[in-house]
């Protein structure tokens, strides 16, 4: 009788257990800027198809019940001084640091979230071939701290979806850096490069020679 009935509760269990099985964890890797650079595939991009809403963003975030997105949750993160967070996640005072032009910030408002690698880099160099929930998770990836980036709306603006081969940060100090955190995403999405953009790359890593390239690769 005792069997029968725990043969019964174990199948309930069972039962009620997710049937999905969790994504492996994969270990960060790193590398040194001029290694990284060179372990990227290179590639033709093209933008055939493009869609920028083929990249759902902003979902709500690593945490669905704070009320924040996942722009609000990145400006809570890089926030040098913290802001307020009011009701559905409004945030006012605080103040930041926008590293591509080093400009201090003291308004959620007067920032962009850049993704570190532009949604139509991202399609061009391999995008184009996810699922939608890749895509998706791509575009509010948090899991790395380089994937978003909040700086001033100028900036990001300046950028738009260009390479390293045609826009770099205006301060100078800050392309070894940026480099780094480029080829990063990259290599944690699977992503390609061109010929062009991997040149580019190359001629910054040359006065790197100290920077490294840490990323975990997305399953």
């Amino acid at each position: 009788m005792l069997k029968t009935v725990l043969r019964g509760l174990s199948a309930a269990f069972l039962a009620a257990m997710p049937l999905t099985v969790p994504a492996p964890v994969h270990a960060a890797e790193t590398l040194s800027l001029a290694e990284a650079v060179a372990a990227l595939p290179i590639a033709d991009e093209s933008r055939e198809g493009y869609d920028r809403d083929a990249f759902r963003h902003w979902n709500s975030g690593a945490d669905p019940t704070d009320g924040c997105n996942t722009r609000a949750e990145v400006l809570l993160a890089e926030a040098v001084e913290r802001p307020t967070v009011g009701p559905k996640c409004r945030l006012t005072g605080g103040r930041w640091f926008s590293y591509y032009d080093q400009v201090w910030v003291t308004s959620a408002s007067g920032l962009d979230i850049d993704h570190m690698g532009p949604l139509a880099e991202a399609w061009d160099s391999g995008a184009s071939t996810w699922t939608a929930q890749r895509r998706e998770a791509y575009a509010n990836d948090l899991g790395a701290n380089a994937s978003l980036v909040a700086v001033t709306a100028r900036s990001n603006r300046s950028k738009s979806d260009q390479d390293p081969a045609t826009w770099l940060p205006p301060a100078a100090e800050t392309h070894c850096r940026y480099i780094a955190e480029w080829v990063g995403t990259k290599l944690r999405w699977a992503l390609s490069a061109d010929e062009a953009e991997a040149a580019a790359m190359h001629e910054v890593a040359v006065d790197c020679p100290g920077q490294t390239v840490t990323y975990a690769p997305v399953p």
